[in-house]
């Protein structure tokens, strides 16, 4: 997964449908398994924009989006953020809140 500045998340969601912005910190243990996850997530969901970003480095994102902690993945549908995910319980679960659509 490729690292995005704030200015390459505001391009991703202003030119794609649905683009997925994962939030970190280095010295986040929940982060580490979470960037797991997210790297299996973004292999199964090809044709969805997905960057990451250590949240230290564009701290004003916090802010502006209200973030509460890290991990966290910001789901953007049409230019706008449909949802906020904190608890990454697994890839299938990734999967089902960046497509909106459930597996079963």
């Amino acid at each position: 997964m490729n690292e995005w500045s704030r200015e390459e998340w505001e391009q991703q969601k202003a030119t794609h449908d649905v683009t997925a912005f994962y939030l970190y910190t280095p010295m986040c243990g929940t982060c580490a398994v979470a960037s797991k996850m997210m790297d299996v997530t973004e292999k199964v969901i090809p044709n969805v924009p997905m960057g990451k970003a250590n949240l230290n480095y564009i701290e004003q994102i916090a802010y502006d989006y209200q973030i509460e902690s890290v991990p966290c993945l910001l789901i953007s549908e049409n230019g706008k953020v449909r949802e906020k995910v904190y608890a990454f319980q697994s890839v299938p679960n990734l999967y089902e809140k960046i497509l909106n659509k459930s597996l079963t």
